[in-house]
């Protein structure tokens, strides 16, 4: 017989994770309307987070705001996101404890202005931001909204 990992599903067959996911997103179609929500909305996702995971996610914020301050902080899926003018999401931070991942992702939608021939990078892991990965996640954001 093979190994199989078990996860723990719900009568719905969703984990619990995932579900936790589908309640944030019925929050955050309620207050879309309202931006000073939304944004009140992101600093409670970066409060559910641990110290390091914290810490790289206002870091993200603070990039995102200065590359593109027409993006408008919200959360999606209860993870911290920034949305375009038509209110779709551009480019987010997924923290590792969100699904038990061992780094967290910076992650970018197909509303974000990437193409590049017939592949490109859709998602970055991320385990410490030095000015480095300032400078090319700021690039990156920049040529997502141009």
């Amino acid at each position: 017989m093979s190994a199989k990992k078990v996860v723990k599903k719900s009568s719905t067959g969703l984990s619990a994770e995932e579900i936790a996911a589908m309640k944030e997103t019925l929050k955050e179609r309620k207050m879309a309307a309202n931006k000073e929500e939304m944004e009140k909305a992101v600093f409670a996702a970066f409060a559910k987070m641990n110290d390091a995971e914290r810490s790289m996610a206002k870091k993200i914020h603070e990039i995102v705001k200065a590359a593109a301050p027409a993006l408008t902080p919200k959360t999606w899926y209860g993870m911290p996101a920034y949305a375009n003018a038509e209110g779709k999401v551009v480019c987010f931070f997924q923290a590792g404890s969100k699904f038990g991942s061992r780094y967290c992702t910076f992650g970018l939608t197909d509303s974000a202005h990437l193409d590049d021939g017939n592949m490109w990078a859709a998602g970055f892991a991320l385990v410490k931001i030095s000015p480095a990965e300032e400078a090319k996640l700021a690039a990156l954001v920049k040529k997502a909204v141009s």
